[in-house]
């Protein structure tokens, strides 16, 4: 592999996870939060202020990107504050500079109402709800992103991003220089990834542990709930002897597209599934079974009912 691997933490990145998750609802029945943690924070954050955070439902959703990129140039460990700060009064012409070889298209115009629209609504947020979570968060991100850290020595770059992410395997990218790894509480348990010219940032999930041990454990939940339908098991079945992309299954399986990407989801989620990235970009991945996913099942059943 020509890239070097970083593994970034900071609550930053989980403040704009929370705020996208909040605002967009995107993946919200998927994740481990769920729609009730939406309909609670409508319900204790005052209602002018929830017009005023939604209001950034309308915007591009690729402003995201922006806003990572903008965490990520900050360096490693940055603090929410100072990214607030930051962003409110930072010379544009800088910010520019920084960001503009990430992005082909990027103009300084689209700089300007990024950091316009955001930084107050970023300042709310922080306010109404990210503030009373962080020191909860922090030493959980922390703690996994130590973890991985010391795995470095042990494992080679591509292993290490599979291990972390639950199956995301990088083929050969040119230009690729940089990959940052980041541990993510609110997406749990999705992992996500944003392409940029030379870099990549993939968001991996943080596992939480039950605090009921009488309780099935999440995985076991989500590895049997994935594999309760028979459609998903004949997408596992399709995707065993080759990677597949959604033109493939498409085409083979005689599904629509949104139907193919709500099942591969739910296996994605469960570790079944590797998602592999190449030079084509985003929405042109291809899937093929995860094994090490589906021998959990048997780990994780065993040790819960206690064979």
């Amino acid at each position: 592999m020509s890239y070097e691997l970083k593994i970034d933490v900071s609550p930053v990145y989980e403040l704009l996870d929370s705020f996208m998750i909040y605002v967009t609802g995107k993946w919200i029945s998927n994740l481990d939060i769920g729609p009730d943690w939406v309909r609670d924070l409508d319900g204790r954050i005052p209602p002018q202020q929830v017009s005023a955070l939604k209001q950034a439902a309308e915007w591009p959703f690729t402003d995201y990107d922006v806003l990572y990129a903008w965490a990520y140039n900050r360096g490693p460990g940055s603090k929410v504050l100072q990214f607030l700060d930051e962003l409110e009064s930072s010379s544009l012409e800088e910010r520019f500079g920084r960001l503009s070889p990430l992005f082909p298209d990027f103009t300084i115009e689209e700089c300007k109402r990024i950091r316009d629209s955001y930084a107050p609504l970023l300042r709310l947020w922080y306010d109404q709800y990210f503030r009373h979570v962080e020191q909860k968060i922090l030493p959980l991100l922390i703690e996994d992103a130590s973890e991985k850290k010391l795995l470095e020595s042990k494992m080679d770059p591509g292993a290490l991003i599979e291990y972390a992410s639950g199956g995301v395997v990088v083929g050969d990218i040119p230009d690729l220089q940089t990959i940052v790894l980041l541990p993510t509480v609110h997406n749990r348990p999705i992992n996500t990834y944003c392409f940029y010219n030379t870099l990549m940032i993939i968001q991996y999930p943080v596992d939480v542990p039950s605090e009921d041990e009488d309780e099935p454990p999440t995985v076991l939940l989500r590895l049997t709930k994935a594999l309760s339908d028979p459609t998903r098991l004949r997408l596992l079945r399709y995707v065993a002897n080759e990677p597949k992309t959604i033109w493939d299954m498409q085409s083979d399986l005689n599904q629509s597209s949104e139907m193919l990407m709500h099942h591969l989801l739910i296996l994605r989620v469960a570790g079944l599934l590797r998602v592999h990235l190449g030079s084509e970009g985003e929405g042109n991945e291809r899937f093929s079974i995860r094994a090490d996913g589906a021998s959990d099942l048997q780990m994780f059943l065993e040790s819960y009912i206690r064979l």
